[in-house]
């Protein structure tokens, strides 16, 4: 058996929680992504600071093993689609914590139109009504790779078009009110 490693912390938290912006943005995140608590968006922070944490470090570095490096990690971000093609190590910094949020899993399920809200994106997905490339997913957090497909399995009751939830419609243009930072769901092509 082994000896049990000493579980960590993934995500650090801010040095002055109490501040009042700070709350009010972590508020606005919570909302517009539904998110459980802000321990996901430390979290998110935290994977972003790594990112540019690592770009900053390679910047500087001209060997041969920073080139690498510099290749692996464009490479890794192209596949996540946090950047695009033609991108290079120093926009690796202008990275948001909105661009990661938007790969969630979660995210993605909404604004693909498979839920009516956001929040009912999480249930479908920690239910497990929810496939990403052909195998079953229960994490919302889950960052979408650029190739992957998302539908619901074969034995959720949701497949079934039929099903009181989906939606069956598009709704009219002229009924949408846009606000700044709110998600709308994209109707599902049959």
């Amino acid at each position: 058996m082994g000896a049990p490693r000493k579980i960590r912390k993934k995500y650090k938290t801010p040095k002055h929680p109490w501040n009042k912006e700070t709350i009010d943005k972590e508020r606005e995140l919570l909302k517009i992504y539904g998110l459980k608590n802000k321990k996901e968006i430390w979290k998110s922070i935290s994977k972003l600071k790594k990112l540019t944490r690592q770009a900053k470090n390679l910047m500087g570095k001209e060997s041969e093993q920073a080139k690498k490096e510099k290749e692996q990690l464009i490479n890794k971000l192209k596949k996540y689609n946090l950047i695009d093609e033609k991108s290079k190590i120093e926009d690796v910094l202008s990275l948001s914590i909105e661009d990661i949020l938007e790969r969630r899993l979660q995210t993605k399920v909404f604004k693909m139109g498979l839920s009516r809200s956001i929040r009912q994106a999480r249930q479908l997905i920690t239910h497990g009504h929810i496939k990403v490339s052909g195998r079953k997913t229960t994490i919302p957090s889950y960052i979408v790779k650029d190739g992957d497909s998302i539908t619901f399995i074969e034995k959720s009751s949701f497949n079934n078009p039929e099903h009181p939830e989906r939606i069956k419609e598009e709704i009219p243009k002229d009924r949408i009110v846009e606000k700044p930072g709110e998600l709308k769901p994209k109707p599902m092509e049959e």
